[in-house]
């Protein structure tokens, strides 16, 4: 954990304690992190991190502490009795209350630049969505939230962007219910709500036997969409990696290619599964493997860029001369001194103004025809014709299916 303890102001008197987590920039938009019923465990706090590396300023209040403070339970049989407890015990006006002065709080301390939005989880999802509509935060995000629908009552009291994440499997916000509040919203223009199919509660949490990674990232890829349009910040992510690729392929220094990165960083190749997960790990790759065994006359022809909230796509063709052994392309082939060009595109995720990982995708066939180690005739496979496709739309297409000649004029 990377945050520190602070003491809020109850508007009753009294204080109590939260958790907060800042950027490396020390400055940020604010986001007031609604616990689950669980409390400010290890699992929420570095959900505070986590947002930290995004850039933002979290802060993550123990909103027990009327019952009982600094509440930290597990996941055992007997955390759950106890954190159950603990919510029929909760008294959600004064813990509104409570959320209102940490925004309050946050938006008073020279950290914050900018606006303050509200995440919750389960009973933290909940209040996520009453902050929207009692305090004064500017956007908020809440996640498999119960007992929403018995507060649909105050949804006209809500003007800021919302996004909802829901688990189609989920006992505490069943289908039905979020059907009602899909239409209690229907009017909300600004609010998104989404219902991920096959997931139960708690998807998200790691420590969670539900926890379910690919929906987890994209439910968080909407969370942080959602941030950064209402509030920032915003960073130059295609500069960043025109950065990092310059490191890679044309001045070829691994540190400053790492320096491009957060921490703990992943990099996935897919046909060839090389990479690297996590510093340690990628920086072996990237010595070893990657930038010393990439050919000193490779070429990216740039095709299409999309870049959204902390995602960018970049099309591309990848030339190259196989002149010496290509680790993580060709693993174990000897160079035969064929020329290759191959489409490639890579999908690079960010958190905050770094590179957090990459996927990188190309048709390894195509790899093997141009290099002579597989033969197209009769395969549905080509070369060097799928790059040049991609370039020239014009080219023909179809020439691999036999029955093509067969529709015509039909």
């Amino acid at each position: 954990m990377t945050g520190q303890w602070i003491q809020v102001e109850a508007q009753d008197g009294g204080s109590f304690s939260a958790y907060l987590a800042s950027p490396e920039s020390g400055k940020g938009p604010g986001i007031v992190l609604c616990q689950e019923i669980f409390g400010v465990n290890a699992y929420i706090q570095s959900v505070a991190d986590r947002y930290a590396e995004e850039g933002y300023v979290v802060l993550a209040p123990d909103l027990f502490w009327r019952i009982e403070q600094g509440i930290q339970l597990g996941y055992t049989e007997k955390d759950f009795e106890r954190a159950f407890e603990l919510f029929k015990d909760f008294d959600t006006d004064r813990g509104m209350e409570d959320i209102s002065a940490c925004v309050k709080t946050l938006k008073n301390r020279s950290e914050i630049i900018g606006k303050v939005g509200a995440l919750g989880f389960c009973l933290g999802g909940r209040l996520a969505y009453l902050a929207a509509a009692r305090s004064d935060v500017d956007c908020a995000v809440a996640y498999y939230g119960v007992t929403i629908d018995d507060y649909l009552n105050e949804a006209n009291d809500i003007s800021v962007p919302m996004v909802l994440h829901f688990a189609e499997n989920d006992q505490y916000a069943p289908p039905a219910t979020v059907t009602k509040i899909r239409q209690a919203l229907k009017e909300h223009e600004n609010t998104e709500i989404h219902m991920y199919p096959g997931v139960d509660h708690g998807f998200s949490r790691t420590e969670s036997g539900h926890f379910h990674k690919t929906t987890a990232d994209f439910a968080h890829q909407r969370s942080i969409s959602l941030f950064r349009k209402a509030m920032g910040p915003h960073y130059n992510f295609s500069d960043l990696w025109d950065k990092h690729c310059e490191y890679e392929f044309a001045t070829r220094d691994v540190d400053a290619t790492m320096a491009t990165m957060v921490s703990e960083p992943y990099v996935n190749h897919i046909p060839t599964m090389t990479g690297g997960v996590g510093h340690a790990h990628l920086k072996r790759f990237y010595e070893h493997h990657f930038i010393p065994k990439t050919p000193k006359d490779t070429m990216l022809i740039p095709v299409s860029r999309t870049v959204g909230e902390g995602i960018l796509v970049d099309e591309m063709v990848f030339c190259f001369t196989h002149d010496i052994e290509v680790d993580w392309m060709l693993p174990g082939i000897k160079p035969t001194g064929k020329r290759v060009e191959i489409p490639l595109v890579a999908i690079v995720k960010f958190r905050g103004d770094k590179l957090h990982n990459e996927h990188i995708y190309w048709d390894q066939a195509s790899v093997l025809v141009q290099i002579g180690l597989l033969d197209p005739v009769s395969l549905p496979i080509a070369g060097v014709e799928t790059a040049k496709k991609l370039l020239d739309e014009q080219l023909p297409s179809n020439q691999l299916m036999s029955s093509w000649s067969q529709s015509e004029n039909r």
